[in-house]
């Protein structure tokens, strides 16, 4: 997903409806605090210069392609079901299973 189309999903209700609250009394989901940092991390290096990514950013990177590529190995139903959990909280982080 591009940093436009993250941010406009997570604008929409039906982003909030997925994932583990955090445990900061907010009631954002930990993959909705996700999809901001990727927002963020695109924004601020559009062009992908590997070199101009800290290692903050590269490590929240990591812990996204980690929590995809588990996600999409256990959930079939994703790529299936547009309003699953397992739909809504892939594209909360940044993932759309109907776009690979």
């Amino acid at each position: 997903m591009t940093s436009a189309e993250l941010e406009s999903w997570l604008k929409e209700e039906q982003s909030q409806s997925s994932g583990w609250s955090k445990d900061d009394g907010s009631s954002e989901t930990v993959g909705h605090e996700s999809g901001r940092k990727i927002i963020e991390i695109l924004n601020n290096n559009p062009n992908k210069d590997p070199e101009k990514y800290d290692e903050e950013d590269l490590q929240h990177m990591r812990k996204v392609v980690s929590y995809c590529k588990r996600h999409l190995a256990q959930e079939e139903k994703a790529k299936q079901n547009t309003e699953s959990k397992s739909y809504k909280s892939l594209k909360n982080w940044g993932h759309d299973p109907l776009k690979s």
